[in-house]
């Protein structure tokens, strides 16, 4: 192992997913990256379903051929005791993501270690046992670490930059009191390893088991080597009230068994340890990002686990972070801008998961007990309608691919399903419109508040200036070309697309016209078809 410098350009607190993901692509831009992790590797970790989604992402670093080298078990999608339904049923990957059809289910202390690793072979100088105390400060710039090396010594790493990936240990967080935890999802879990039991039948063998009960819900979680990962998630109050009459091993021998088709998979299973706990697991930070410093993985947020999403938020963010960093670091101008978009790409994805699972618990009927009965009422004080980029996401089919499946098989709150079939019904009267028109002689008219504005936008790797579209009908900002920001900026509701087109192609070659003439009329019919461009005139 390396010693540690005295400086380098990026110090990452943490070497899990979040951690790792940024060191690789920070270190592979030629910087100088220092991870510090306090514990050796491989080290104990729950969270071991991933989603298809994570798979390109563990391509880009590197790991994907060590990933699956190793004999994970495949996972083809899920199955649930959940909604309206008291007999399990299956949901799967290729439903609606034909490119990646399964994930893995993985054992965390080596799926860690290879990202890790991946880390180290790009570049990164990788720091086991380096405990990092707190994050030093000039003014409300970070600095540096302040840490105690392997050798037990305190030491100091400056740093022009920190990302912190310390997990939900969450150490920059705490410092600046930015965690707030999540009022709807004030939920405890409690979970062990067994070997043997039973697991589902063929096709589904390899998918993560769901099971909601009286008092919350059990995962099951096939590993190889015959281990299983199971884990029940109670109401915190309930698990303390549990907690006290008999402690941890008690407390979730009776939770498998008031959960019929678990009890009955691991009859004959024998658990290796006692239970762990981990205690209220739903926050999010009120700023993740900072002069000098960035917050990624669980230490910026952490949402309930039922969508498996832990691993793929964590590399998500790793991602993003890095190109936060990566932009920053190049153009001192973006630092600030780009911290407000990092934030929003995340959270964009983050609020995904946590609106999904909320809507989830609160449309679940296989039990009636005081655990759901709180979840709804929870769910109704709180009107679903300021969640339209949500709406709009599930009626497009966003990435995730499995929301249709779930949220068919329970209840969903008033309004929600209109509101899918509204947003659809828009979509699908526009696409009719659309079709075999000619929009030369159109008049593109915006919708309200659409329009189009300069900001930090995804580069090769980094954050860069460019353009964006923000519109109502958008769960984000859209990053767009300069073409495309062009057209927006054009529409000003009295001129035909034949007219903006001939402006935008003025003093160009003849290839140059016949392009843009091109890639003008493809941009406003999907820009028409996404609700940016509210009506089309004489079209």
């Amino acid at each position: 192992m390396p010693a540690v410098p005295d400086r380098v350009d990026v110090a990452v607190i943490g070497g899990g997913p979040a951690g790792s993901c940024a060191a690789n692509l920070l270190a592979r831009r030629g910087l100088q990256v220092a991870v510090l992790e306090r514990e050796r590797f491989p080290r104990a970790h729950v969270g071991e379903s991933l989603l298809p989604a994570s798979l390109p992402i563990l391509e880009e670093l590197g790991v994907l051929d060590a990933v699956r080298a190793e004999g994970f078990v495949e996972k083809w999608g899920a199955t649930m005791v959940w909604g309206r339904e008291p007999e399990p049923w299956s949901w799967y990957f290729r439903e609606t993501n034909p490119a990646n059809p399964h994930a893995y289910q993985v054992w965390r202390p080596r799926f860690d270690q290879i990202l890790l690793q991946g880390a180290a072979a790009r570049g990164a100088d990788v720091h086991e046992g380096a405990a990092v105390r707190e994050v030093r400060f000039e003014g409300e710039r970070a600095t540096g670490v302040r840490f105690r090396d392997p050798a037990g010594r305190e030491r100091t790493l400056g740093a022009r930059f920190v990302v912190d990936a310390s997990g939900q240990s969450a150490l920059l967080s705490r410092r600046l009191r930015l965690r707030r935890w999540d009022a709807f999802f004030r939920n405890w879990a409690v979970y062990a390893y067994a070997r043997g039991g039973e697991r589902l039948p063929q096709p589904d063998s390899g998918n993560i088991f769901i099971e909601s009960y009286a008092d919350g819900w059990i995962w099951q979680i096939p590993l190889r080597g015959g281990w299983t990962s199971v884990g029940a998630v109670v109401d915190r109050e309930r698990a303390r009230e549990g907690l006290r009459q008999g402690g941890a091993e008690a407390f979730f021998r009776r939770q498998l068994e008031a959960a019929p088709h678990a009890a009955r998979m691991l009859a004959d299973a024998r658990f290796e340890a006692s239970p762990a706990l981990v205690r209220d697991w739903s926050y999010r930070s009120r700023r993740t990002a900072g002069p000098g410093f960035v917050l990624a993985g669980d230490a910026a947020c952490f949402v309930d686990p039922l969508f498996s999403s832990g691993v793929h938020l964590a590399l998500s963010s790793g991602v993003l972070a890095a190109a936060y960093v990566a932009g920053a670091l190049s153009d001192e101008s973006l630092a600030g801008p780009a911290g407000e978009v990092y934030q929003k790409l995340y959270y964009t994805q983050y609020d995904h998961f946590h609106a999904l699972a909320k809507l989830f618990y609160s449309g679940n009927r296989t039990a009636e007990s005081y655990f759901w009965e709180a979840r709804r009422l929870l769910a109704e004080e709180e009107s679903f309608s300021p969640r339209h980029a949500f709406v709009r996401a599930l009626a497009g089919q966003p990435p995730a691919g499995y929301e249709r499946s779930v949220l068919g098989r329970g209840e969903l709150p008033d309004g929600f399903a209109t509101g899918v079939r509204e947003l659809e019904d828009d979509r699908g009267r526009r696409r009719r419109r659309l079709e075999g028109a000619d929009l030369s002689a159109a008049v593109p008219v915006l919708a309200d508040g659409a329009g189009v504005e300069r900001r930090p936008v995804l580069g090769d790797g980094e954050f860069v200036w460019g353009h964006a579209i923000r519109a109502a009908s958008r769960a984000e900002e859209t990053a767009c070309s300069p073409l495309v920001a062009l057209l927006v900026s054009g529409i000003d509701g009295s001129r035909t697309l034949d007219e903006i087109r001939a402006g935008l192609a003025r003093g160009r070659s003849p290839d140059e016209r016949e392009a843009i003439a091109r890639h003008v009329e493809r941009a406003a019919r999907v820009l028409y078809l996404d609700g940016v461009i509210e009506s089309l005139g004489n079209a």
